[in-house]
């Protein structure tokens, strides 16, 4: 539907992967996870952004990793776009970040619980990037509209919506299906987020829980209903990582996914 850099086109049949790390722990991580999926991507003949936050806003506990914050983050994340030229995801908090991390990301990505937050979404949209924005997961999905509406407000057409479940009582996220056919609806492209849908909110105390079991067949369902890309947080050893290792993959696990979901998402085309 529209181009995202001059090598990468969203939404023309062919699959999008948004991976990497949940967050930046360090150039020697992410020079490791990116190297290892631009290759895979390469293999299955996928498109591929990388992915991994400078900060993490959003931690359960005062006492969990955040990250390298916006200046060393964001000089991480400009050297990794060089030495592997690939293109960049990373989310933004406030709408002072836009400008400075646009400068290095391709696509500006707004987290599920500010989806809502106009001043944040305006800012994205006037920088000259794509924006992904993920639904709340207190919200329906056609009440993202209202989100799309306002990037589209200031003349940014470049934007993507991501499923990443809804809260299903304490502790839960359940993903509804329907809601990738009607964010569709709404003319955009569609992403899945595989590894934040089996997350359990909170659900180990002053962190997050997660049932990575269950990352496979949601990612195999939604390439069936129809995606335009597929989000995942990839680790080489992500019982050691320091934010959302519970509900990330490890190589080996990430290839096997990817692999069954392009199968699918190509005899669905």
């Amino acid at each position: 539907m529209f181009n995202i850099n001059n090598e990468i086109e969203v939404g023309n049949g062919k699959l999008l992967l948004l991976a990497g790390p949940c967050v930046a722990e360090s150039y020697d991580l992410c020079y490791k996870t990116a190297s290892f999926l631009k290759e895979l991507t390469k293999k299955l003949d996928i498109n591929y952004i990388f992915k991994a936050s400078y900060d993490k806003a959003n931690r359960s506990s005062i006492n969990s990793f955040r990250g390298m914050g916006l200046k060393e983050g964001l000089n991480l994340l400009k050297s990794i776009k060089e030495d592997l030229n690939v293109p960049i995801v990373t989310d933004i908090h406030l709408p002072s970040q836009a400008g400075p991390v646009a400068e290095v990301a391709d696509v500006l990505q707004i987290p599920a619980f500010l989806c809502r937050q106009t001043d944040l979404l305006l800012e994205a949209g006037r920088q000259d990037v794509t924006v992904n924005i993920k639904k709340g997961q207190f919200l329906a999905p056609e009440d993202m509209k209202g989100a799309v509406t306002k990037i589209q407000s200031i003349g940014n057409r470049r934007v993507m919506l991501t499923e990443r479940g809804t809260t299903f009582g304490y502790h839960n996220l359940v993903v509804d299906m329907r809601s990738l056919a009607i964010m569709k609806s709404l003319g955009v492209p569609v992403v899945f987020d595989a590894t934040h849908s089996v997350q359990l909110p909170g659900g180990l105390g002053e962190t997050t829980g997660g049932q990575r079991e269950f990352i496979e067949p949601l990612s195999m369902a939604a390439a069936a209903v129809g995606i335009d890309a597929i989000f995942m947080e990839v680790h080489p050893d992500p019982d050691k990582a320091l934010s959302d290792g519970p509900n990330s993959l490890n190589f080996e696990l990430a290839e096997k996914v990817l692999t069954k979901v392009k199968r699918i998402y190509d005899l669905t085309r």
